[in-house]
């Protein structure tokens, strides 16, 4: 059986700790992080197989492998 939640107290409650927590999570002060963009290619798939087997070697699965490949090639060709 559910209880009915008395809305005249909850709401009159406005404590200082209620306060303060209000204030500190309104604003935050960290960077946001953006999304990620889901991307799709098509490549062989022994070329495939060579990438993972790179990635792999340098301690990183597919994606974070092509994230760092991309972030490589734009360092390079934007100077």
């Amino acid at each position: 059986m559910a209880l009915k939640k008395n809305s005249t107290v909850a709401e009159s409650e406005d404590s200082i700790s209620a306060l303060k927590a209000k204030q500190l999570f309104k604003h935050d002060s960290r960077p946001k992080k953006e999304n990620k963009v889901l991307t799709t290619f098509s490549i062989e798939p022994s070329f495939k197989r060579e990438l993972e087997e790179m990635f792999s070697g340098m301690g990183l699965g597919w994606a974070a492998g092509i994230r760092f490949a991309l972030k490589e090639f734009s360092k390079k060709y934007s100077e």
